[in-house]
């Protein structure tokens, strides 16, 4: 079996963080999706950054697009510090970087554009992950798995529901799992042979990189929108190239405990987005960011810790079953099942419960706050009520879900 040095050396990875997440706004208005605060302290990016980095791969290109700039910087601020000699985290766009100064058209056309990186690197193989999902995944077991069934390209597999399956791009795979056909959102996707489930592909690619480099310049003759599932994975096994499946759900991480095993979420709308998160504050969430042999990383930030203060009958700083980041102070005010970002404040008097609060929001004195998303840098005004009457909340220009989530921005507070 491969070991995780002799195969990662050996790989380099191209991260797709371009995407507006559109059904996520409005919290995707200032920044892309990848960007957007999970989990109090870190981005979405981070997750799939996190897979990459303890799995030994420390040579990744980061492709932004939509508002790159935010992206860019927390890059620069975090990931790009920790890489030695002949490593990188480097962002590239193709506003700066590209010989044609065209957006990216698909997600293989985004690759195509800066090929010119994977030909000249000394790389074997190219690994090609979405940058806006959370999960934990060792990524060597991937490679090794592509290594051992000598694949042209692997594509890690989740087996869902059929009834979601229109969402994804489903494949069929015969008794060794090499995929032997592929659909792209089909209406009446194939179930696995005797199950009500399907295999669908959760965007993540081990390349071949002699391969990659000939089926990017073949397909892009045909398609100027190429793109991975329409185009290169069907012309891939209409050449009879070897595709395999990776079933995600064989994949083990150190310390993983049994409820982890598969936990793949797409956090692609509000309601999803919210429920991901508050799933962090039970008493035994599904995923555990306390796995410190597999930790998820960030900006570690030189902000001073959280604290409560005041502790009077009526006026009493305290946090119940929330997560509070670094730099926060709960003056006088309750938070209860919430999760509260980097250097806010909830002032006197006030309640946020069941809420997300990105960094630096500040609550005034006797607000109430409830089943809401607040936006970083807003000021919450004294006394103000979000999340009781939502006909309320829309008069004010907020975003309801039909769930009944509030998301407040810095222009609508």
């Amino acid at each position: 079996m491969y070991t995780m040095g002799n195969v990662t050396k050996n790989t380099i990875a191209m991260v797709l963080a371009g995407g507006k997440g559109e059904r996520l706004s409005p919290v995707t208005l200032s920044r892309p999706k990848p960007c957007v605060p999970f989990g109090g302290k870190y981005k979405i990016i981070d997750f799939v950054l996190s897979n990459l980095f303890n799995s030994g791969i420390k040579k990744v290109y980061v492709l932004t697009q939509y508002r790159a700039y935010p992206l860019n910087k927390h890059i620069k601020e975090s990931w790009a510090k920790w890489t030695g000699l002949g490593e990188f985290y480097d962002t590239i766009s193709p506003e700066t970087s590209s010989a044609s100064e065209e957006w990216f058209q698909g997600t293989a056309d985004a690759i195509y554009q800066f090929l010119r990186f994977i030909e000249c690197s000394d790389a074997d193989y190219i690994a090609i992950f979405g940058g806006d999902h959370i999960y934990k995944m060792d990524v060597s077991q991937m490679i090794s798995y592509h290594i051992l069934t000598k694949a042209d390209l692997t594509i890690a597999a989740l087996e869902i529901p059929q009834e979601e399956a229109n969402r994804f791009g489903i494949f069929s795979v015969d008794e060794d799992a090499k995929v032997i056909s592929f659909e792209e959102k089909p209406e009446n996707p194939t179930t696995i042979p005797e199950r009500d489930t399907c295999f669908a592909s959760m965007g993540n690619y081990i390349f071949s990189k002699k391969k990659l480099i000939e089926v990017l310049k073949q397909g892009k003759k045909l398609h100027a929108d190429l793109d991975f599932g329409k185009h290169i994975i069907p012309m891939m096994l209409e050449n009879d190239d070897n595709v395999y499946a990776y079933n995600f759900h064989d994949n083990l991480i150190a310390g993983m405990r049994s409820e982890e095993k598969g936990y793949w979420k797409d956090v692609g709308t509000i309601d999803s987005y919210y429920d991901a998160n508050m799933d962090l504050i039970n008493v035994a969430p599904q995923l555990n960011l306390y796995n410190y042999k597999w930790p998820i990383l960030t900006n570690q930030s030189n902000l001073p810790p959280a604290k409560t203060v005041f502790d009077e009958d009526v006026r009493r700083g305290q946090n119940l079953n929330s997560y509070i980041c670094g730099g926060c102070v709960v003056s006088g005010g309750t938070v209860r099942k919430s999760i509260v970002g980097p250097r806010c404040r909830i002032n006197s008097y006030s309640l946020v419960e069941d809420s997300i609060l990105f960094e630096n929001v500040q609550i005034g004195r006797y607000a109430k706050i409830k089943r809401a998303i607040i936006d970083e840098n807003t000021k919450i005004p004294e006394g103000a009520q979000i999340g009781y009457d939502h006909d309320e909340d829309r008069r004010k220009g907020y975003t309801v879900t039909e769930s009944g989530i509030v998301v407040v921005s810095k222009q609508q507070s």
